[in-house]
Protein backbone atom coordinates (compact mmCIF):
# COMPACT_ATOMS: atom_id res chain seq x y z
CA UNK A 1 0.00 0.00 0.00
CA UNK A 2 2.67 2.29 0.67
CA UNK A 3 4.69 1.41 -2.45
CA UNK A 4 0.96 2.96 -4.15
CA UNK A 5 0.98 6.22 -2.26
CA UNK A 6 4.81 6.66 -3.37
CA UNK A 7 3.71 6.27 -7.02
CA UNK A 8 0.99 8.33 -6.85
CA UNK A 9 3.31 11.38 -5.00
CA UNK A 10 5.96 10.80 -7.92
CA UNK A 11 3.18 10.59 -10.84
CA UNK A 12 1.92 14.18 -9.30
CA UNK A 13 5.62 15.49 -9.03
CA UNK A 14 5.92 14.55 -12.90
CA UNK A 15 2.71 16.34 -13.77
CA UNK A 16 3.72 19.37 -11.84
CA UNK A 17 7.52 19.33 -12.72
CA UNK A 18 8.65 22.36 -14.86
CA UNK A 19 4.81 24.35 -14.73
CA UNK A 20 5.16 27.28 -13.05
CA UNK A 21 1.99 29.93 -12.05
CA UNK A 22 3.10 33.41 -13.37
CA UNK A 23 2.75 36.58 -11.66
CA UNK A 24 3.98 40.38 -12.27
CA UNK A 25 5.50 42.87 -10.09
CA UNK A 26 5.82 46.24 -11.56
CA UNK A 27 7.41 45.44 -15.16
CA UNK A 28 9.20 42.15 -13.77
CA UNK A 29 7.82 38.39 -14.33
CA UNK A 30 8.11 35.91 -11.98
CA UNK A 31 7.33 32.23 -11.59
CA UNK A 32 6.71 29.82 -8.52
CA UNK A 33 6.27 26.26 -9.40
CA UNK A 34 3.11 25.16 -9.03
CA UNK A 35 3.68 22.63 -6.56
CA UNK A 36 4.24 25.36 -3.56
CA UNK A 37 0.40 26.83 -4.73
CA UNK A 38 -2.28 25.56 -3.08
CA UNK A 39 -4.65 28.61 -4.83
CA UNK A 40 -5.26 32.29 -5.88
CA UNK A 41 -7.53 34.17 -4.14
CA UNK A 42 -8.54 38.03 -4.53
CA UNK A 43 -7.27 41.16 -2.00
CA UNK A 44 -9.35 40.94 1.03
CA UNK A 45 -8.95 42.77 4.19
CA UNK A 46 -5.84 41.58 6.39
CA UNK A 47 -5.85 41.74 9.99
CA UNK A 48 -2.30 43.65 10.94
CA UNK A 49 -0.47 42.23 13.76
CA UNK A 50 2.08 44.41 15.53
CA UNK A 51 5.78 43.93 15.58
CA UNK A 52 5.58 42.10 12.99
CA UNK A 53 8.46 42.61 10.16
CA UNK A 54 6.93 45.50 7.52
CA UNK A 55 6.93 42.71 4.83
CA UNK A 56 4.31 40.65 6.47
CA UNK A 57 0.88 42.59 6.44
CA UNK A 58 -0.78 40.30 8.70
CA UNK A 59 -3.81 37.63 8.38
CA UNK A 60 -6.24 36.91 6.78
CA UNK A 61 -9.21 34.17 7.87
CA UNK A 62 -9.69 31.86 4.82
CA UNK A 63 -12.37 29.39 5.58
CA UNK A 64 -11.80 29.32 9.13
CA UNK A 65 -8.01 28.67 9.04
CA UNK A 66 -5.43 31.96 9.72
CA UNK A 67 -3.26 32.40 7.23
CA UNK A 68 0.30 35.32 7.52
CA UNK A 69 0.01 37.33 4.20
CA UNK A 70 3.39 38.82 3.16
CA UNK A 71 3.63 41.51 0.77
CA UNK A 72 6.14 39.99 -1.70
CA UNK A 73 7.03 43.80 -2.95
CA UNK A 74 8.39 44.57 0.65
CA UNK A 75 10.17 41.67 0.71
CA UNK A 76 12.05 41.92 -2.27
CA UNK A 77 12.48 45.57 -1.05
CA UNK A 78 10.09 47.17 -4.00
CA UNK A 79 8.30 50.46 -3.79
CA UNK A 80 4.99 49.45 -1.71
CA UNK A 81 1.67 49.99 -4.07
CA UNK A 82 -1.64 50.54 -2.84
CA UNK A 83 -3.51 47.19 -3.84
CA UNK A 84 -6.34 47.42 -6.62
CA UNK A 85 -8.50 45.34 -8.41
CA UNK A 86 -5.50 43.04 -9.85
CA UNK A 87 -4.17 42.67 -7.28
CA UNK A 88 -4.03 38.71 -5.69
CA UNK A 89 -3.16 36.52 -2.92
CA UNK A 90 -1.38 33.09 -4.10
CA UNK A 91 -1.66 30.92 -1.12
CA UNK A 92 1.48 28.72 -0.72
CA UNK A 93 2.53 25.60 0.64
CA UNK A 94 6.32 26.08 2.18
CA UNK A 95 7.33 23.03 4.74
CA UNK A 96 3.52 22.52 5.73
CA UNK A 97 3.08 26.37 6.75
CA UNK A 98 0.55 28.05 4.29
CA UNK A 99 1.30 31.77 3.98
CA UNK A 100 -0.42 34.17 1.12
CA UNK A 101 2.12 36.03 -0.63
CA UNK A 102 0.42 39.48 -2.33
CA UNK A 103 1.59 39.95 -5.84
CA UNK A 104 0.20 42.52 -8.42
CA UNK A 105 -1.49 40.47 -10.82
CA UNK A 106 -1.34 36.67 -11.51
CA UNK A 107 -0.69 35.72 -15.46
CA UNK A 108 -1.07 32.26 -15.90
CA UNK A 109 0.40 28.43 -16.00
CA UNK A 110 2.77 28.00 -17.73
CA UNK A 111 5.02 24.76 -18.31
CA UNK A 112 8.79 25.57 -19.07
CA UNK A 113 11.14 22.75 -20.46
CA UNK A 114 14.14 21.98 -18.76
CA UNK A 115 16.46 23.07 -21.15
CA UNK A 116 15.10 26.52 -21.35
CA UNK A 117 15.44 26.78 -17.43
CA UNK A 118 19.29 28.59 -16.78
CA UNK A 119 20.70 29.97 -13.35
CA UNK A 120 20.69 33.65 -12.75
CA UNK A 121 23.74 35.24 -13.61
CA UNK A 122 26.76 35.20 -11.45
CA UNK A 123 27.53 39.57 -10.95
CA UNK A 124 30.32 39.09 -8.70
CA UNK A 125 30.86 36.58 -5.95
CA UNK A 126 29.59 38.48 -2.73
CA UNK A 127 26.20 39.48 -4.42
CA UNK A 128 23.52 36.52 -4.29
CA UNK A 129 19.73 36.77 -4.66
CA UNK A 130 18.66 34.24 -2.63
CA UNK A 131 14.76 34.34 -3.33
CA UNK A 132 15.59 33.64 -7.27
CA UNK A 133 16.26 30.11 -8.03
CA UNK A 134 16.50 30.31 -11.75
CA UNK A 135 15.54 31.85 -14.93
CA UNK A 136 12.84 30.68 -17.55
CA UNK A 137 13.25 31.58 -20.89
CA UNK A 138 9.72 32.32 -22.80
CA UNK A 139 9.89 33.07 -25.96
CA UNK A 140 11.98 36.27 -25.71
CA UNK A 141 10.97 36.89 -22.41
CA UNK A 142 12.31 35.91 -19.22
CA UNK A 143 11.03 34.38 -15.82
CA UNK A 144 12.25 35.15 -12.65
CA UNK A 145 11.99 31.73 -10.82
CA UNK A 146 11.50 31.74 -7.31
CA UNK A 147 13.00 29.52 -4.62
CA UNK A 148 9.93 29.65 -2.37
CA UNK A 149 11.56 27.39 0.38
CA UNK A 150 13.76 31.10 0.68
CA UNK A 151 11.32 33.24 1.12
CA UNK A 152 11.13 32.52 4.63
CA UNK A 153 14.33 32.29 6.74
CA UNK A 154 14.56 28.81 9.53
CA UNK A 155 14.09 31.48 11.87
CA UNK A 156 10.60 33.05 10.76
CA UNK A 157 9.83 29.99 9.90
CA UNK A 158 10.03 28.46 13.84
CA UNK A 159 8.18 31.82 14.25
CA UNK A 160 5.41 30.86 12.09
CA UNK A 161 4.95 27.51 13.48
CA UNK A 162 5.23 28.79 16.89
CA UNK A 163 2.23 31.29 16.35
CA UNK A 164 -0.20 30.14 13.67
Amino acid sequence: MAEIIDNIKELEEDTQKGRFLTFSLDKESYGIEIKYVTEIIGIQEITEIPELPDYVRGIINLRGKIIPVMDIRLRFKKESKEYNDRTCVIVVDIMDISIGIVVDSVSEVLTIPEHDIVEPPQMNKSYNNRYIKNIGKVGNDVKLLLDCEKLLTDEEIDDLHESF
